[in-house]
C-alpha cells in the first residue's frame, strides 16, 4: 500500500536532476519498483494505450484515450512498466513496456528463458516495446510501434547495430511531478502526438523538443499514475 507516510526513499534521483520524494508514489513505482502505471497526459487527463491490445500485435502504434473503456481495463492496455534498460552516460534508460498481451515467463531450462532473466535469475515475461522508427521525427510516417524486438518491422529495429536501442528512453523527471520521454536514437525529440494534437485517440509519435533538452515541454508531460489513483485529483499545469 502507498502512502505519504512513507519516506525511506525521500530525495530519491532519477533520469533527470529533479529530487523524486517519497510523495511521488507513482513515479517510485514506475522508475524504481518496475510497477505496472497508467501515463495520464498533462493536457487533457487522457492516458496512453496501444492501438491493438492483442499481444500477436507488432506493426500497430500508440494512442492517447479520454475514457477507461471495460475492455481497455480487462486487457491491461492502460497500463505500462518503465523497465530499466541500461544507461545513457550516467543517466538511467528505459523500455516503455505494455502490460496488455504481456507472454509469461518461459519455463527455466528452455532457450527462451535463459535469453533474458532479471537481477534475481529469474526469467523476465515478454513485454511488448514501444519502438521508434529510425527516420523519425524526420518522417510523416508512424514513428511508434509495440512490439517485441523481433517481431517489428525492419524500421524500428536498432539503428546503431544494436538490437534494442530504438526502444530505449531516457526518462526526465519534471519540476510539476510528472516525466518526459526522449529517445536516445533522437536526442532532439520528444514524445508527443501527430499534428500537435492532444485529442481522443490522437495517434502518439515523436515530436521536435524545441525547448532543446531533456527536460522537454510541458504540453508534453506524463503524469505516473497507480491503477487506483484514475479518480484522484492531481496537479493540472494549466489551471
Amino acid at each position: 500500500m502507498y502512502t505519504q507516510e512513507r519516506t525511506t526513499m525521500a530525495n530519491l534521483v532519477v533520469g533527470g536532476p529533479v529530487a523524486v520524494n517519497s510523495y511521488d508514489n507513482a513515479i517510485v513505482a514506475a522508475l524504481v519498483e518496475n510497477r505496472p502505471v497508467m501515463l495520464v497526459h498533462a493536457f487533457n487527463g487522457g492516458y496512453l494505450r496501444p492501438a491493438e491490445l492483442a499481444a500477436s500485435s507488432h506493426d500497430k502504434g500508440v494512442k492517447l484515450a479520454t475514457a477507461l473503456d471495460p475492455a481497455t481495463k480487462d486487457a491491461r492496455g492502460h497500463l505500462w512498466h518503465i523497465t530499466p534498460g541500461g544507461f545513457f552516460g550516467q543517466r538511467p534508460l528505459y523500455f516503455i513496456e505494455s502490460a496488455a498481451g504481456q507472454v509469461p515467463a518461459p519455463p527455466a531450462g528452455t532457450a527462451d528463458a535463459d535469453a533474458g532473466r532479471g537481477d534475481d535469475g529469474t526469467p523476465k515475461p515478454q513485454r511488448r516495446r514501444v519502438t521508434v522508427h529510425q527516420d523519425a521525427p524526420q518522417s510523416t510516417a508512424d514513428t511508434l510501434q509495440v512490439g517485441l524486438p523481433a517481431k517489428v518491422a525492419d524500421k524500428w529495429r536498432g539503428k546503431n547495430g544494436a538490437t534494442e536501442d530504438t526502444q530505449l528512453w531516457v526518462v526526465t523527471v519534471t519540476p510539476w511531478g510528472g516525466i518526459t520521454f526522449v529517445p536516445i536514437t533522437h536526442p532532439d525529440a520528444i514524445l508527443g502526438f501527430k499534428d500537435h494534437a492532444v485529442a481522443k485517440d490522437s495517434e502518439a509519435r515523436l515530436t521536435y523538443n524545441w525547448g532543446g533538452d531533456f527536460t522537454g515541454t510541458v504540453i508534453n508531460t506524463f503524469y505516473p499514475r497507480l491503477p487506483n489513483e484514475w479518480d484522484v485529483p492531481y496537479h493540472h499545469v494549466f489551471t
